[in-house]
């Protein structure tokens, strides 16, 4: 469902349409109409309603007796709001080595992994686990191989960078827009962060941010006692400030949302000097912050030995 919405506003918009669409206006409108039970819906329903809106009707009309379709409105802006919109990409000009610079419509968000580097999952919200205490898993997990470049799927300001106990080594990215907040967990031993990366820090989608690895359940730092390589990702809503940290915190099941974003992947290159990674192809959106690196705070590894190179560990 994800997909055919998204399909039909980039359609849209590339066909310079009277009226443009907006897939999370089609998702909040569909979902008012199932009572938020997708199962059975089918993608038509999607294609009914964007041939009501070409035909002149307006989203105020059709949904003015619907009673819940602001509150599924507000839900999935939270959850989609800046995934989608225009932006202008590096490519590689034909027959050049040269980059210019392209005008696009689509998605703005990356996947969290990096392209060319294979990871496999499944839809595991909410299964158990127990190092601590009995709870449930508010993540998507990506296995992947020790030392796999991990990407900013939002742009965003770094508010957590350090270790956790359950974590391991992780980084929370806000999105600019202060609606989401990204966890991503287990990073690599010794060499868990792109080391310009403060507390602070602005980030771009598709940056790379980090590196896989099986880090935490330990209460001392840098210790591996994940068994299996992965990334532990989240997405956590926050409509009020209060919902940050405590019992009313909000985790998404994002599985769906990680296939879609599986389409768009950022390329990377290794500087052979330093060991890291980044992307070959830059973008420009308009009207986000642009990246800064804090001066003024330590590497939070400063006394940690980093290793010069990722394990050649193969994915699990």
């Amino acid at each position: 469902m994800l997909d055919k919405a998204l399909q039909l506003d980039v359609e849209s918009h590339k066909k310079g349409e009277d009226v443009p669409l907006n897939w999370i206006e089609l998702l909040a409108y569909t979902a008012a109409r199932c009572g938020g039970n997708w199962s059975g819906v089918k993608t038509s329903k999607l294609d009914e309603l964007a041939a009501l809106l070409r035909q002149g009707q307006t989203l105020e009309e059709l949904t003015a007796s619907m009673k819940y379709y602001d509150y599924y409105l507000e839900a999935y802006t939270a959850v989609l709001g800046g995934m989608v919109g225009s932006y202008e990409v590096q490519v590689q000009a034909e027959g050049s080595e040269e980059l210019r610079w392209e005008s696009r419509y689509g998605l703005l968000a990356f996947s969290p992994i990096a392209k060319n580097y294979p990871y496999s999952d499944y839809d595991d919200f909410g299964s158990s686990r127990d190092y601590g205490y009995k709870r449930k898993h508010l993540g998507h997990d990506l296995m992947g191989a020790t030392g796999t470049p991990i990407i900013a799927v939002e742009g965003g300001v770094v508010e957590a960078l350090g270790w956790n106990q359950y974590g391991g080594w992780r980084i929370g990215i806000r999105s600019f827009d202060g609606k989401r907040y990204y966890y991503y967990a287990h990073l690599r031993q010794n060499f868990p962060y792109n080391k310009s990366l403060r507390e602070g820090s602005v980030v771009w989608p598709g940056d790379v941010i980090g590196y896989l690895g099986h880090t935490g359940y330990s209460a001392n730092e840098n210790v591996n006692n994940i068994q299996q390589p992965h990334l532990h990702f989240g997405i956590q809503l926050i409509f009020d400030e209060s919902q940050k940290e405590g019992n009313n915190e909000i985790w998404i099941d994002c599985y769906n949302l990680v296939r879609l974003l599986r389409r768009h992947q950022s390329e990377v290159v290794k500087n052979q000097e330093t060991k890291e990674y980044s992307r070959i192809y830059d973008i420009r959106i308009p009207d986000i912050p642009a990246r800064y690196n804090p001066t003024d705070q330590p590497d939070p590894l400063a006394s940690e030995e980093q290793e010069t190179a990722p394990e050649s560990q193969p994915a699990g």
